[in-house]
């Protein structure tokens, strides 16, 4: 089993790509891996919700993590972690996934809530998911926190505590972006357990309150800058740190509000590569895809001072 250890950083939940006929294009996941890994990141995350997990069947989910593992081996990134997304309806597809992310050379796994039947999962239940996930995972677990794309289940920090008990379970993800929240989770765990903000425009707002880094979409596009942001704060300058995290938080929303999609269009625009998300979504184009590009022009010349 991969032995690579989380560190506090800046993550990269890549997106998937594509081919014209909307088959995983394994090139362009290498070349993107290889981009990213000398920029600072202390890890990449596969088959989150910005790398189209939905959109991918089990085999195309393990080429994906495979072909990021091979990537960053080759360009010298061997103790880079790579931590994937295996979250699905049921606690057997959550485990089974989990076993393939190990198996494929995944080091850490990123599960969400279990949401399709939620008026019928009690809370107790909704724990011992996870729980029974960490018993049988081969590779260690952190919780994903994601109401928006969880059907509105909100994860509380009571949850979370209890959770962090668990041996296998070492972390979380906080897209909910309850900074309230991070707090109590980062003040009530070991410093073995990472709370993690799960957007780049709270970044600060995650390292004050206790949490060791972000899981940050945007940092596909602008991964300097990124971690400009945690670095110059950890340095003490926290003048400067609070006006690079305005830039990162500027280019951020535009990816909120965009999602993948956007995210994709910035790296079409700006480095040549990004393409197709799979059907129904589509790409931006014409005027849609010119207005990105200029939303994202503040964030990508800070990009370029730091490169």
């Amino acid at each position: 089993m991969p032995s690579r250890t989380l560190t506090p950083g800046v993550y990269v939940p890549t997106v998937a790509f594509f081919t014209s006929t909307e088959d995983v294009d394994v090139p362009t996941v290498e070349k993107h891996a290889a981009f990213l890994a000398p920029t600072g990141i202390a890890g990449i995350v596969v088959q989150g919700s910005n790398g189209e997990a939905v959109h991918l069947d089990r085999e195309e989910r393990k080429t994906i993590t495979a072909a990021t593992r091979r990537a960053l081996d080759a360009a010298g990134h061997a103790s880079m972690p790579v931590i994937v997304g295996t979250g699905a309806p049921s606690t057997r597809e959550t485990i089974q996934l989990s076993v393939d992310a190990a198996e494929a050379g995944g080091d850490a796994v990123l599960v969400l809530p279990p949401s399709y039947y939620q008026p019928l999962v009690s809370r107790a239940a909704l724990l011992d998911h996870f729980r029974a996930v960490a018993d049988a995972s081969p590779i260690p677990v952190l919780i994903y926190n994601f109401p928006g794309a969880s059907s509105g289940l909100d994860l509380s920090s009571d949850d979370i505590l209890a959770l962090s008990a668990h041996p296998n379970i070492i972390g979380v993800k906080l897209t909910c972006g309850n900074t309230g929240k991070l707090a109590r989770i980062a003040a009530g765990t070991g410093s073995d357990f990472l709370t993690f903000g799960g957007s780049c425009d709270f970044t600060l707002q995650t390292l004050v309150a206790g949490g060791q880094g972000v899981i940050a979409g945007t940092a596909n596009v602008i991964p300097r800058a990124c971690v400009a942001v945690m670095n110059t704060y950890l340095q003490g300058d926290v003048a400067q740190a609070q006006k690079l995290q305005a830039v990162v938080a500027r280019a951020d929303w535009i990816a909120i509000k965009g999602g993948f999609v956007a995210v994709k269009a910035a790296l079409q625009s700006f480095y040549g590569y990004g393409g197709l998300p799979r059907r129904p979504c589509v790409e931006a184009k014409g005027a849609e895809a010119a207005a990105l590009k200029q939303a994202f022009t503040e964030g990508i010349e800070l990009e370029k001072s730091l490169s």
